[in-house]
């Protein structure tokens, strides 16, 4: 009994076979809105996964629960204030971001888990008749854990080096490649600016994006040279100790008549990086503080702003920054976009399969005596019926596998063109394909109980 239900089925399906292949220009007509339905899932998942991966990526560089405090430099000041036309008021006093603020902060405010500040100077290193400009970053600790730094030999700044401010330092993965390209660094010392230091240690490779350098002010941190806090303020620039040649610049800003032994020249060949460098009193460059919980982010920050405004004599010369909450904004976004996308390639699968059900539907009046012919030589309904659902789901499921290839393409091809990062996942071709093979299933129903439904010897006789 099997075995005849079986041969029933295998010839029911031969004969939809025949029938689509005769058709060949009409099916695959037919099957256009299941094809780019599929594509055009398969490709929005695509750009829709690859989005939340950098975002998750652009994550991961900034840090987990991150607070970012960055000083307003003067000339920030005076560029804001001719963009929007605003009077320029007298200034007043302020002592800037400084170590006294972090210490401040640490001992005041619950909740935070590690601070790091930086200092952050352009400088050059030479090495073996090589220079190449690069950043000194002058760092805490915790830098490391906040955004999972990770070494790739060597090791951290012990805390003795970190006390006394040593001349040790650890390099960028690119820092290595351009000087050290055949050589173990470990050991070895480079001239940071005017200073030699000792590398203590190598940063393993961190693929930074175009994006993100733009979106994030992030730099590359493979050009970077970390070394101790103490020692960048030791040995090479502490803006919160007043010397000689910040008060001869001051003098010749104002035009005083103060009386400064040493020193000379003007600032005219000055570039405009100088000139902003000659502005920034403040000792830090950035504070980043990591918090323990998510959702205390926002209160922090507003306490923070308080107590710098009030530190800082009511001068608000900073600037606070939540970088995740401004990502995971970015990210509904980006989801709520993907939604709408995926909403209207649903609905190209659904115009598809109402294609392929008007199709079948003519398709049945076209053949109303292949279909009485058959009924009268002792098919079944169930036969009918099976012959034109095989017919519908041979449509769909062949727009599907040809929508498959088209939405990887497209994925790649927007990939390489438009440089959108694009991550095509196993479960968006097992779905789209899925729902076009469903698809044709649900809207073959209706033809096929019509075609079944047919009188024989009316049919016989339709002209």
């Amino acid at each position: 009994m099997k075995s005849i239900f079986s041969q029933r089925v295998l010839a029911n399906l031969y004969i939809a076979i025949g029938a689509v292949l005769t058709n060949k220009v009409r099916s695959l007509l037919t099957a256009l809105g299941i094809i780019f339905g599929v594509a055009a899932v398969i490709a929005m998942l695509a750009i829709g996964n690859g989005a939340q991966q950098e975002i998750l990526a652009q994550i991961k560089l900034v840090g987990v629960n991150n607070i970012v405090i960055k000083p307003i430099i003067e000339q920030e000041e005076e560029k804001l204030a001719e963009n929007t036309g605003a009077k320029k008021e007298k200034r007043k006093f302020s002592p800037g971001l400084t170590i006294r603020d972090v210490n401040s902060i640490r001992e005041t405010i619950p909740g935070i888990t590690k601070m790091s500040p930086e200092i952050i100077l352009n400088t050059y290193v030479i090495r073996s008749g090589i220079r190449r400009s690069a950043k000194l970053v002058g760092i805490d600790p915790s830098y490391f854990d906040i955004f999972s730094f990770e070494l790739q030999e060597g090791q951290r700044f012990n805390d003795e080096q970190l006390k006394i401010g040593a001349p040790v330092c650890v390099i960028g993965n690119s820092i290595k490649s351009k000087f050290f390209p055949t050589e173990d660094p470990i050991g070895k010392s480079i001239k940071v600016g005017p200073h030699w230091l000792k590398i203590v240690g190598v940063m393993k490779e961190r693929l930074v994006s175009k994006t993100s350098i733009s979106k994030l002010g992030i730099r590359d941190f493979n050009m970077d040279i970390y070394a101790p806090l103490q020692t960048v303020l030791v040995r090479y620039r502490n803006r919160d100790v007043i010397s000689a040649e910040a008060l001869r610049k001051e003098a010749m800003k104002s035009g005083g008549n103060f009386i400064i032994i040493g020193g000379g020249g003007g600032d005219d060949d000055q570039t405009e990086e100088q000139q902003m460098e000659s502005k920034n009193y403040h000792q830090l460059d950035r504070l980043v503080i990591q918090v323990e919980q998510t959702n205390q982010l926002q209160p922090i920050a507003e306490i923070i702003s308080r107590m710098l405004e009030r530190r800082h004599y009511d001068l608000i010369d900073y600037e606070i920054e939540i970088p995740e909450l401004l990502l995971k904004q970015q990210q509904r976004t980006n989801d709520i976009f993907n939604y709408v996308l995926g909403a209207i390639a649903g609905i190209s699968l659904l115009v598809g399969g109402i294609g392929i059900m008007n199709i079948m539907l003519a398709s049945v009046l076209e053949r109303i005596k292949e279909i009485g012919l058959r009924l009268s030589i002792g098919a079944k309904k169930t036969d009918i019926i099976q012959q034109f659902l095989f017919e519908a789901v041979m449509i769909s499921v062949t727009g599907g596998i040809i929508g498959v290839i088209l939405g990887i393409s497209l994925a790649f091809l927007v990939s390489s063109v438009a440089d959108i990062p694009t991550v095509i996942s196993f479960m968006s071709i097992v779905l789209s394909f899925g729902v076009a093979a469903t698809v044709g299933l649900i809207f073959g129903i209706a033809p096929a109980r019509k075609a079944a439904n047919q009188d024989p010897i009316t049919s016989l006789r339709y002209e």
